[in-house]
Formats: structure tokens, C-alpha cells, sequence
């Protein structure tokens, strides 16, 4: 919980949505130890088998190649952290593995597209970070990434991680239509859905109203507070609604928002996809949010306004006319630096785990965060030993891990067991952490920058850098919801890719815009069937032709 302003966290990082649902995939992997500094050649290699790296790298040790190396990287710039070549995180990076990073500098206001011409055009450099799963798809397709399953033998800070914590399986489902897998993700100890509910939980108390486990709770507590403070609209999503109605579908029993991806859901009992929308489940939330529209409980300016998780709906909490909306950690320090700023003073702000509905109290699938892809051409490195090794390092290595997050260790901070503290003159002010040190370990060093910070991480880790309020929102969801099962494969081959996309696009944008209308109440709900009617001619029956084709070519390859 959060009392008034003094809970740090996170600042959400604001993407796309596949970022936060894409669930996961795999294959078993052994804990094979390989690759050390010493390594040379793989120029011109085409596969894992004809590769010879050295075997005497070993997980969770220190990794250094004999000479220096320079590879490339893909920076995506934040415009409020910018990039310097004097940042010490570089040169720490150079200092323990005699590798120096080159950089390919892409702005964050279009950073996919971007990258997509780059890689697409050839002229990408070699490690591509901040991939989510799927990311990998287009250009796995065309051969423009290295497929990384072919190499992991090479990485044995990612096999023991991927066997320590479980997560075999959930690698065996990025496999592509050629059994391969084109990118390595990063691994969490824990998964708990980034984004959810903040509530005002001194304002659901005042009214008698307890947090919501479900929609139904939610409801009913909104309009408690509606009937305390009549002027309010006090349910709001600063994501355009996309982030709300993405952790609110899993327990509906379908998926949407940020988590739509390709719209297919599971029907486990007719052993097939089916188009989400086309669900009972999906017709239920959109019937529940119009609810809340038509009883004044929603503010339908925060699905329309492109403010990115800020502005409009931080300004509404301040005057307190929202009292529940969307966000991960950090959305709580922005709305708690705003109350403090309006001068509210007696409030609470608690992250809830996302309610329970008619499926059940039911939570996106377990997750990966953002990994990495290897361009073709760094097969062609004669260092490419180097390369797998070091980039095994950099994601998955406990030491890196730290290193990234907090800097130096007896520099920036301490540790002692799992407490990390920093020293005096060191601060994170996004985090708010020692607010009175003069020296940013982000901003001015490099440490925690967005590239890297967040990708693998122990529960420890998770923690070290967060609040208690965060720490009791993982331990709820972790003892009060269940993930839900991770469909099965269906990877599409490069022919079906370019067919389902030229299918896919038009129907995501006829279901997000009556979606919209439909929650809104901009359009009736009695034209429901004719919205189905709608996807049917834009070949939907065609598009899960070529989804269920592919999911049973999966099955049986097994």
C-alpha cells in the first residue's frame, strides 16, 4: 500500500501491448557449460553444428574474452535519458569483458518501425534488443535473424536459468514453422501481469466499498463512490482503454487491448482457434464496460485521448474525480506526485491484482520481458563466439544483471544479502531513491537505462529496486490468481505470414473501432450480430483457416 507520497517505483514503460501479453514458449534445454573469451571463428557459419566455441565459460561466472571485441547494438534513445559516450556503463561493460558496444542510435517515438527498415534493408547492426516475443516473426521469416536455437549450447547462463525457473516449455513455443526459435527472451523468476488496477483505496474505504477481487466488486464500489462524489467518473484508463480491457479479458475468457496479438483464442473444447471477438466471453466485457459507461462510472475521455498513461487522467486523479485507473508500479508515483502537488495529503493508492469475471480469477499467461535478436551478418563476425557468449553475459549472468540495475558494487551501492542500498552520493530520482544524492546512476551513469534494466531478473532483483506496496502486489497475484494456460503453437511459414497479415490488419481495425463504439455507446449493442456479420466479410473464416492449419501441422510434429 502507499500512504500519502511516500511509495517509489518504476515509471511504466509505456508500449506496445504484445510487450506485456505475449506469453510464452520452448524447448528443454540441458545446462550445457560452453563458450569462453578465448573463442575465435564461426565466420560464415550457417548452423549450430558446424560451430567450435571453446567449453569453459560457466553460468553465474565472470566471462572475458581474451581480446578486445567490438560489436554492435541497436540503442533505442529515451527522450528524457539520452545517451552519452561518458556514461560508465559502458565503460564498465568494456572493463569486464573487453567488449566495446557501438552504437546505432533509433528515436523511441518510432523505434519499430526503424528498426523493421534497418534489419529489413540489411543494414541493422548485430544485437537487437528490446524484443518481444513475436517481434521475431517477420524477420525469421525472410532469414534476416539468426536462429538463436541453434546456438544456446553456446549459452549456459540462459539454459541453467531457463531449467532453474521452469521455463521450457514456455521457450519450445517460439519456435517458428521451421522448428527453430529467432530470438531469446528474458527470463523472470516471477511473472505478474505489469499492468493493472490503482485505486484510491482511502476513498473505496470511506464509502464502505472493500478492493475489488472482481468486475461485480468493482462495480458496486464505483458506485458507492459515484454516490459520494457525484461530480466524478471514477474508473479511467490513460491507455487509450487498450491497457484495461487487456488484463480485464482473461478473466472474461477471451483476450483484447494490448493482448489481442493475432485475435485467435483456444477453444479448448472444439480443439481449435476461433476469433476472439466471435467469443460469448468477449461480447460479455464489452457489455460490462458499456455499463459502466451508461452509469456514469467511466471516464470514456480516457479511451479516447492519446495521452500515453498521463495528462488527462493523472490531472483527474489530482482532483480527485478518478479514484481507480490503469498502471503499473511507477503510474503509482506519478499519481501520488500529483495528489501530493494538489495537495491532497490524506490518501491511499494500492495496486490490486486485476479482478476475477465470469472465467474465473484468471490472469494473462506466465511471460517473458524483452530479449534479444542477432542480424544475420553477425554469423559472419569471426568473432560470433564472442558474441553468443558475451550477449549470454550481458542478459542472463546474475553479475551483469546487478551491474545493469545498480552500477558498481562498493561504488554506487552495497549489498548485503538481497538489499541493495545506495551509497550516499549516488540517486535514482525516477525511482526516488536517495532523493538527496547528487550524482544520477541513470541519467548521468548509464545504469538502469531501458535497453537492458528489466529483461532477466531474479525475484530478489524484482524486488530490490521496488517498494513493499509492489512487493504485496506480486505476493497477491502470485497466492490469489491463476495464469492462464498458454495456447497452443501455431507458427505460420513465410507464405502465410504475408497472406494472414494482409487479413488481419483490416479486421483488427474493425474490431477495435466497434469495440470502442460499442463501449462508448456510440453504436448499439442489439448491432452486435451485424458486427460479426461485418468480420465475416473481411474473410475472417479464411484467416483462421490458415491460424488452425498451422496449429495442427504443430501438433503433429510435436
Amino acid at each position: 500500500m502507499l500512504n500519502g507520497g511516500t511509495y517509489t517505483g518504476r515509471t511504466a514503460r509505456r508500449r506496445r501491448a504484445g510487450a506485456i501479453g505475449a506469453a510464452a514458449l520452448a524447448a528443454t534445454l540441458g545446462l550445457a557449460a560452453c563458450g569462453s573469451g578465448d573463442s575465435g571463428g564461426g565466420g560464415g557459419t550457417a548452423s549450430g553444428e558446424d560451430l567450435e566455441c571453446s567449453v569453459d565459460a560457466v553460468a553465474d561466472q565472470p566471462w572475458k574474452a581474451s581480446e578486445p571485441r567490438e560489436f554492435s547494438v541497436l540503442w533505442t534513445d529515451w527522450p528524457d535519458y539520452p545517451v552519452t559516450d561518458s556514461w560508465q556503463f559502458f565503460d564498465e561493460i568494456e572493463k569486464r569483458t573487453n567488449v566495446k558496444l557501438n552504437l546505432t542510435n533509433i528515436p523511441f517515438s518510432d523505434a519499430t518501425e526503424k528498426r523493421s527498415l534497418l534489419i529489413s534493408a540489411g543494414d541493422a547492426p548485430q544485437i537487437i534488443p528490446l524484443t518481444y516475443t513475436g517481434d521475431e516473426r517477420q524477420f525469421a521469416a525472410s532469414g534476416a535473424v539468426v536462429p538463436m536455437s541453434d546456438y544456446v549450447d553456446y549459452m549456459p547462463n540462459f539454459q541453467k536459468y531457463v531449467e532453474e525457473w521452469d521455463l521450457g516449455d514456455m521457450i519450445d513455443n517460439l519456435r517458428q514453422a521451421d522448428g527453430k526459435y529467432y530470438m531469446v527472451p528474458g527470463l523472470q523468476e516471477v511473472s505478474v501481469p505489469v499492468f493493472t488496477l490503482i485505486i484510491r483505496q482511502d476513498v473505496f474505504d470511506e464509502v464502505g466499498a472493500p478492493a475489488p477481487e472482481t468486475w461485480e466488486d468493482l462495480q458496486a464500489g464505483l458506485e458507492m463512490i459515484k454516490a459520494k462524489y457525484p461530480d466524478s467518473k471514477p474508473l479511467a484508463d490513460g491507455f487509450e482503454g487498450q491497457s484495461m480491457i487487456n488484463y480485464a479479458a482473461h478473466s472474461f475468457g477471451t483476450v483484447g487491448g494490448w493482448g489481442f496479438g493475432t485475435g485467435a483464442w483456444y477453444d479448448e473444447d472444439a480443439d481449435e482457434f476461433v476469433y476472439a471477438p466471435t467469443t460469448e466471453g468477449y461480447k460479455q466485457m464489452v457489455e460490462y464496460f458499456n455499463g459502466l459507461t451508461e452509469a456514469g462510472l467511466l471516464d470514456t475521455e480516457s479511451f479516447t485521448d492519446s495521452n500515453d498513461g498521463g495528462g488527462t487522467v493523472t490531472e483527474k486523479i489530482a482532483a480527485e474525480t478518478v479514484f481507480a485507473a490503469s498502471g503499473a508500479s511507477g503510474t503509482v508515483q506519478e499519481f501520488a506526485t500529483a495528489l501530493d502537488a494538489a495537495g491532497v495529503t490524506d490518501y491511499e493508492l494500492k495496486q490490486i491484482a486485476p479482478p476475477g469475471g465470469p472465467a474465473g480469477m484468471v490472469v494473462e499467461p506466465r511471460n517473458f520481458w524483452n530479449g534479444f535478436m542477432l542480424t544475420q551478418d553477425a554469423v559472419n563476425d569471426p568473432n560470433f563466439c564472442d558474441l553468443l557468449q558475451f550477449t549470454d553475459w550481458l542478459y542472463y549472468n546474475p553479475e551483469a544483471r546487478d551491474m545493469i540495475q545498480w552500477g558498481v558494487e562498493g561504488e554506487t551501492y552495497t549489498k548485503d544479502g538481497d538489499t541493495y542500498t545506495l551509497n550516499p552520493e549516488y540517486t535514482h530520482k525516477q525511482l526516488n531513491l536517495n532523493p538527496s544524492g547528487t550524482i544520477d546512476i541513470k541519467k548521468d551513469l548509464g545504469f538502469a537505462n531501458d535497453v537492458f534494466a528489466g529483461s532477466t531478473e531474479s525475484r530478489a532483483l524484482k524486488e530490490s529496486y521496488n517498494v513493499p506496496a509492489f512487493v504485496e502486489y506480486i505476493d497477491s497475484v502470485l497466492s490469489t490468481r491463476t495464469p492462464r494456460d498458454p495456447f497452443p503453437r501455431a507458427p505460420l511459414d513465410e507464405a502465410e505470414l504475408e497472406q494472414s497479415s494482409l487479413l488481419a490488419t483490416p479486421l483488427k481495425d474493425s474490431v477495435d473501432t466497434a469495440t470502442l463504439e460499442f463501449i462508448l455507446g456510440q453504436r448499439d449493442l442489439s448491432q452486435w450480430d451485424s458486427f460479426l456479420s461485418q468480420l465475416e466479410g473481411q474473410g475472417l473464416q479464411q484467416y483462421m483457416d490458415l491460424i488452425n492449419g498451422a496449429r495442427e501441422r504443430a501438433a503433429e510434429k510435436g
